[in-house]
């Protein structure tokens, strides 16, 4: 049997790492990975190709390129990544990219890594937040949801919700830090409000168990996470996890905002959207559909479990 290709952008990334990782580990599927990357030569690139998949060189910002990485593909896990340049209007071009490349390749099957766009929530007024880049509230959030167009206009698409990836306590600088008194805490503007979050390698676990069910996903939104949790009950997992007492620090978003590292405003807006709007942000996550589409699913403790020594203790 030929095996279905399915092109996975961001291959050596978070979420496209664990759906490469996912399709090679169930070869029962009839999936093969076209891992594409901006680095073939890159350990991560290797290491897939060692596993068995099909090492393929793009450049979001290489239209030819993407053009060829989705030539034959049956489905396409489409995401990009905001950090790498602070730049809403880039995301947006990539995605468009993307989106254009699997229409004119005939891809049945795409998943855009997507997240809401808070301006169909508010207007970006700067009565709620402060209006940032002249016209988003959350920056990374809104592009994201205003390219859920660019796919659903062209290609058949599953529009996946991702969360909080659990993984910002390891690479994004939020794991527990000392305070005067030598006590360990996490600051995070969400009162007393949970947060959907996620282990980053569920994500791609979630979306091969959408190209799985397949077809039954097109033209569907879903919505993925591992757990709700609010900050107290993070500071209790921790220091459940690290064996010593982690205090939940509940800064206010205006706090966050004035912290002054790279993207500190993006994310202090983006805090203050997941406390606002608890409710709508969980209910579009709920937690059994992702432990249908990944029976592997993690909880924050299980995540902890795995990666306590990975977390960086300032």
């Amino acid at each position: 049997m030929t095996k279905k290709i399915i092109a996975v952008f961001g291959s050596t990334g978070a979420q496209g790492g664990g759906l490469a990782r996912a399709i090679l580990a169930h070869p029962e599927a009839g999936f093969t990975v076209r891992a594409v990357t901006r680095k073939p030569e890159g350990e991560a690139a290797r290491a897939l190709a060692g596993a068995g998949a099909e090492v393929v060189a793009a450049d979001l910002d290489d239209r030819a390129s993407v053009e060829r990485a989705m030539n034959g593909a049956h489905g396409a896990f489409c995401v990009t990544n905001f950090w790498e340049h602070f730049s809403p209007e880039k995301e947006l071009a990539q995605a468009g990219t993307m989106a254009d490349a699997a229409a004119q390749a005939g891809v049945q099957h795409v998943i855009w890594s997507t997240l809401e766009d808070t301006r169909t929530f508010f207007a970006p007024d700067g009565r709620r937040m402060p209006v940032l880049m002249g016209k988003y509230n959350v920056p990374h959030f809104d592009a994201k949801g205003e390219a859920n167009a660019r796919f659903t206009s062209k290609v058949p698409t599953t529009l996946l919700y991702t969360s909080f990836y659990w993984d910002n306590l390891i690479h994004f600088g939020m794991g527990p830090k000392k305070g005067p008194d030598g006590v360990l805490a996490i600051s995070l503007p969400l009162a007393d409000k949970r947060m959907s979050g996620i282990a980053a390698e569920d994500i791609g676990k979630c979306a091969f168990g959408i190209f799985r069910e397949g077809a039954a996903h097109i033209g569907k939104s879903v919505g993925i996470a591992g757990e709700h949790l609010s900050g107290a009950q993070m500071a209790a997992a921790l220091a459940t996890a690290l064996g010593q007492a982690v205090r939940y620090n509940a800064v206010t978003p205006e706090q966050y905002r004035g912290f002054g590292f790279p993207g500190a405003d993006d994310l202090g807006n983006m805090f203050q959207f997941y406390a606002e709007f608890e409710d709508a942000f969980m209910k579009a996550r709920p937690l059994d559909v992702a432990r249908r589409l990944n029976p592997e699913l993690q909880t924050f403790a299980t995540f902890l479990a795995r990666n306590k020594d990975r977390i960086p203790l300032g």
